[in-house]
């Protein structure tokens, strides 16, 4: 299971790595220890629930590497620990989305205050804490459940079934993106979109509409509306995920 797999990279796998990947262990989680080269990382990535970088005397990884963390972290939210001397920590600060590390350590470490703060954000990382929020709005019962089955591991997903019930969930709730069904009976998928528009609380809460219409006609509809984009309902799951990823990626 992803979430319970540490990564623990650094240039070579010394004693003092190794009693941090005992405490990881200790602590309840598969650590892997991986050598700071690109491959190997990237090899190891999909396991990861969390990023541990160790720099050890006089070393630190290669722009490279860093650069290869950097692009990462952005993509998939996986949080990184920092450990080394203050010059090395901060030149990785320097040059990662502060957004992506959790917390740093300057070096000599405190073991017990770095296993705290591993459960702390392995349990964030394991409620979901760290997943965007997606609103899927659409009048089609059996089409949210899909919707929802397909989505569930990656994002936190809240269902509606109606316009009204959208602009009441978010009088209580945040999303950080909608999916909105453009023909819905009552309310439509252009006049929620106005609605959301008009208001100060959610007009910048980005919206891409879901149709059963591909002609170029409906099509064109759809696009003047200016959403941030439009899926064809016919889209297939692994489709789907990969054009939310790449939104997510271009809209930090």
């Amino acid at each position: 299971m992803k979430n319970k797999h540490v990564m623990l990279i650094g240039e070579k796998e010394t004693f003092m790595v190794r009693v941090l990947s005992g405490k990881i262990h200790d602590a309840g989680y598969e650590c892997d220890f991986v050598n700071w080269n690109v491959t190997d990382i990237n090899a190891k990535w999909e396991d990861a629930g969390l990023v541990t970088l160790f720099m050890d005397d006089n070393s630190r990884p290669s722009e490279a590497v860093i650069h290869f963390l950097s692009e990462k972290t952005s993509e998939d939210d996986t949080k990184l620990l920092v450990i080394g001397d203050k010059n090395d920590v901060q030149t990785v600060l320097e040059s990662m989305p502060k957004e992506a590390i959790f917390k740093s350590f300057i070096r000599p470490i405190d073991n017990a205050e770095y296993v705290s703060v591993v459960k702390d954000l392995m349990g964030k990382v394991e409620s979901g804490e760290f997943m965007k929020t997606i609103l899927v709005v659409d009048d089609d019962a059996g089409y949210l459940a899909l919707v929802r089955e397909w989505l569930k591991g990656s994002y936190k997903v809240a269902m509606v079934n109606s316009g009204l019930q959208a602009i009441k969930w978010l009088g209580k709730n945040k999303a950080d993106l909608i999916l909105l069904d453009h023909e819905m009976p009552v309310t439509s998928g252009p006049q929620v979109l106005e609605m959301l528009r008009s208001d100060s609380d959610t007009k910048n809460i980005p919206v891409i509409f879901l149709t059963g219409k591909g002609d170029k006609e409906s099509v064109m509809a759809v696009v003047a509306l200016r959403p941030e984009g439009y899926f064809l309902k016919t889209i297939e799951k692994n489709e789907l995920l990969e054009k939310l990823k790449e939104f997510f990626i271009l809209h930090k």
